[in-house]
């Protein structure tokens, strides 16, 4: 069983060092391997990678943003010193000098004036910049960002999250998201992209030794595809350097010394409701679903307890920010049995869109087939539907759906998730409006810069949420990375940019 794993990985290498450049051997450490069970996650510019965290994690190791944060808070990074200016509703940042482009082209203010005034052109899916009224330069090594209103998240979700880019590669480029030219991988950060295999869902990055914070430790990095099923026997080989374990395995890699690293519960599997369509978009029906799925067994059997029952309001109760007063909607199936007949909706059919075995980032068939029999418990005839984690993201995008299956991070960050997974027109978003309250409060918290007054904001924000349920969060897993302890790595305090949780930050290879 262990020979095909190893010859895999052995191929997917050879592929890989043929393709790259040779890796420094007199580095600390000249190549570090880490698997990863989806494998492709996009072309990783900052306009073409995959709209998860990994994707941007890939990104990340190339293009830099402002400001960083590590596990204590944030870090400067492409900015030196930075302050608010109250009275202007602006950020004066002074840039780093001396940093050049990996193409030798030296790094200046007008690249930050120009990549704030190109997404407001081209709109970068992680950032708002509607919020940036305009950029400035105060010389050539600082830069003023004035704001459109006052913008509590803006640490987090525009300092410490959009990439920036070398204005003489992307002003004569009008369609970013297919642009795939060798200079599209032109950034500033530790390291450049020597290989990128789609089919093999393999990335090779080769350390760039003019970087401003120094020559890398790690000479290359090297992304290869390993199920999660495997990856604990990569690891006990010593085939791969880092991967995410499930939580079974713990035990037994903590006795053949490897490092063990949990995370806090800041990815939330959601049931998507298609509140569009009837009889979703009834909240009564919405709050039937919930009364009908015990989230208590999700966690026992789909997680083998590994797991914490989800907050209908969503924040998670490890956060500061969690309202402990929301309405839980313990499981009562005879509640929701009479609601749903109330409602007429006995014999409703209703579709499950779930991934396939293996996707990361999505629950799977047996937290499906668990509340398929919840819901038909309570009278309705329900069916699934095994798909592609990135076709059921698409089905969920063009509301091609009844209920889907899914789940993000970012539970961590800024609170300003609860507005954005609420009212946004992205993937991860419940895109809901229809309730004025929620809405007006969510936008309204994001502009208070008082934190005890906006920490009340969020929590009533909470009780609307989970009075409204547009979707509904099912569980927050116990995440585990195991790694043989080469790098030392850890978790992001708030997560990488808006709270992605995995413990990939480029500094711990730096």
């Amino acid at each position: 069983m262990l020979k095909p794993l190893i010859f895999g990985l052995a191929l997917a290498l050879l592929a890989l060092v043929a393709a790259g450049p040779a890796g420094a051997a007199d580095r600390e450490v000249a190549e570090y391997t880490i698997a990863d069970a989806t494998g492709d996650w996009g072309f990783p510019s900052p306009y073409a990678h995959y709209s998860r965290g990994p994707g941007y994690v890939r990104m990340s190791f190339i293009f830099e943003t402002l400001v960083w944060k590590d596990d204590q808070g944030y870090l400067p990074a492409l900015a030196e010193e930075w302050e608010y200016i109250d009275a202007e509703k602006a950020y004066l940042f002074s840039l780093r000098e001396g940093v050049t482009w990996h193409d030798g082209e030296p790094f200046d203010a007008d690249d930050v004036v120009f990549t704030l005034d190109y997404i407001k052109r081209h709109p970068y899916q992680w950032v708002d910049s509607a919020i940036i009224e305009s950029a400035e330069a105060v010389g050539d090594h600082a830069v003023k960002l004035y704001l459109s209103e006052p913008y509590a998240p803006f640490m987090d979700l525009v300092a410490s999250t959009l990439p920036i880019l070398p204005r003489h590669v992307w002003e004569g480029v009008f369609d970013p998201g297919s642009y795939r030219e060798r200079d599209a991988l032109i950034g500033t950060g530790p390291f450049s992209l020597a290989d990128y295999n789609k089919p093999l869902g393999s990335y090779l990055y080769q350390a760039h030794d003019g970087y401003w914070g120094g020559s890398p430790k790690v000479g290359r990095i090297v992304f290869v595809k390993v199920s999660d099923q495997t990856a604990p026997a990569a690891l006990r080989q010593g085939s791969v350097d880092s991967a995410s374990i499930p939580p079974e395995a713990v035990s037994a890699l903590e006795g053949v010394g490897l490092e063990i690293i949990e995370g806090a519960f800041d990815w939330n599997a959601k049931l998507m409701i298609n509140h569009k369509i009837e009889p979703f978009s009834d909240p009564q029906f919405r709050r039937a679903l919930a009364y009908a799925i015990d989230r208590e067994a999700l966690v026992d059997i789909t997680l083998r307890g590994q797991g914490l029952v989800g907050n209908p309001g969503m924040v998670p109760p490890d956060s500061d920010w969690y309202n402990p007063g929301v309405e839980a909607y313990d499981y009562d199936p005879d509640q929701a049995r009479e609601m749903i007949s109330d409602l007429g909706r006995r014999g409703t059919k209703v579709e499950i869109l779930v991934a396939e075995r293996g996707s990361v980032g999505w629950p799977g068939s047996r937290a499906a087939e668990v509340i398929q029999r919840q819901l038909e418990d309570v009278g309705l005839v329900v069916t699934l539907r095994s798909l592609d984690g990135a076709t059921l993201d698409s089905k969920v995008t063009a509301w091609d759906f009844d209920l889907a299956l899914s789940g993000h991070g970012g539970l961590g960050a800024d609170p300003d998730y609860l507005r954005r997974m609420t009212l946004e027109d992205t993937l991860n978003s419940a895109r809901y409006t229809d309730d004025d309250r929620l809405a007006d409060l969510l936008e309204d918290q994001r502009r208070e810069m008082d934190e005890d007054r906006r920490a009340e904001m969020i929590s009533e924000a909470q009780e609307l949420y989970a009075e409204d349920l547009p979707a509904l969060t099912l569980y927050y897993p116990r995440w585990y990375w195991a790694h043989n302890g080469r790098v030392d790595l850890y978790y992001t305090r708030g997560g990488i940019a808006i709270g992605v949780p995995i413990p990939l930050n480029r500094i711990a290879f730096v």
